[in-house]
C-alpha cells in the first residue's frame, strides 16, 4: 500500500511538473512570436484591385490598381484622346499607424512630390479622402456600385467656385 501511494504521488507530481513545463513552453512560444500586423483599412479598399475604365466620346479613362503588399496598393490612372495621353497620375494607397493615405503624384505638378489625401470616411463600398489645404481636388471619393462598377468623384474649389468631376468606371 505504501509503495502504491508513493507511485501515485510520484505520478501526480510528475504530471504537475510536465503540465507546468508544457505551459511554460507554450507561453514562451506565444510571447516570442512576432507581432502580426493587420491592415483593416486596406481590407476595406481591396475591391479597388484590378483594371477599371470607361470609354466616352471625349476619350478613354483607365485606372489600374495592384496590391504591392499588405499595407500598400499602387494605382495608375490615364486619360487618352486618340493616341495621346493627356493626363496621368500615380497613386500610392498606404495604411500606416492606423491611417489610410491616398498619395497622388501628377507629372509636372507639385515639383514631382505626392499630394496626400487622408481617409476621412470608409465602408466596404465607399472611401472618402480629403486634403482641405489642396485647392482642386480637396476631396476624392470612390463609391463601389457593384463588384464590376464604381464611381470616382473629385471635388473642391476651382477658380473660386465649387467644382465636381465624376468618373463612372467598369471593371475590365
Amino acid at each position: 500500500m505504501n509503495r502504491t501511494l508513493t507511485l501515485l504521488s510520484t505520478a501526480i507530481v510528475c504530471g504537475a511538473v510536465l503540465s507546468c513545463n508544457s505551459k511554460k513552453e507554450t507561453e514562451s512560444i506565444a510571447t516570442n512570436a512576432p507581432d502580426v500586423k493587420t491592415y483593416p483599412l486596406m481590407k476595406k479598399a481591396a475591391w479597388l484591385i484590378g483594371s477599371w475604365g470607361n470609354t466616352t466620346p471625349e476619350g478613354i479613362l483607365t485606372e489600374k490598381w495592384n496590391k504591392e503588399n499588405d499595407s500598400v496598393y499602387h494605382g495608375e490612372s490615364y486619360f487618352v484622346i486618340g493616341k495621346d495621353t493627356v493626363f496621368s497620375e500615380s497613386i500610392q494607397l498606404e495604411e500606416s499607424n492606423g491611417k489610410l493615405v491616398y498619395n497622388v503624384t501628377v507629372p509636372g505638378q507639385n515639383n514631382g512630390q505626392a499630394t496626400p489625401f487622408e481617409l476621412t470616411t470608409s465602408s466596404y463600398s465607399q472611401m472618402i479622402f480629403e486634403n482641405l489645404k489642396h485647392d482642386f481636388p480637396s476631396k476624392i471619393t470612390y463609391n463601389k456600385i457593384t463588384n464590376d462598377s464604381l464611381v470616382a468623384e473629385i471635388s473642391g474649389m476651382q477658380k473660386g467656385k465649387p467644382a465636381t468631376e465624376t468618373f463612372e468606371m467598369k471593371r475590365q
